[in-house]
């Protein structure tokens, strides 16, 4: 499987994650949210998605778990109110990896769903 994002040929898996998280971009987020039925990509969702890459990239690989995104998430969108229904409405097959994969991230290895 691959995705074409503005004439480049972007590799995955055979699940759709990408094989190389520096191919990644907004214009690519877009393309793989659009075929996870994510058809609009907010800020809010780049708050996840961001959090999600930051994570990855700056702490040794970590995968958060969505009790740990839930608590990011509070704190980024200054809202104590938020709570892991809201960010399934962001990500409805699951915020932590489906937005990992439209973070343009490996797989988890985590058990669970999706």
């Amino acid at each position: 499987m691959a995705y074409e994002v503005n004439g480049k040929t972007i590799e995955t898996n055979a699940n759709g994650y990408l094989d190389n998280i520096d191919d990644w971009n907004e214009d690519v987020a877009k393309v793989i949210a659009d075929g996870e039925g994510v058809t609009e990509l907010t800020e809010r969702h780049f708050n996840v998605i961001n959090y999600l890459r930051d994570e990855y990239i700056n702490n040794a690989g970590n995968q958060p778990n969505m009790r740990n995104i839930v608590k990011a998430m509070k704190k980024v969108m200054n809202d104590s109110k938020l709570d892991s229904k809201s960010l399934y409405q962001l990500f409805p097959k699951s915020p932590d990896k489906q937005g990992s994969k439209i973070a343009g991230l490996p797989e988890s290895k985590r058990k669970g769903g999706y």
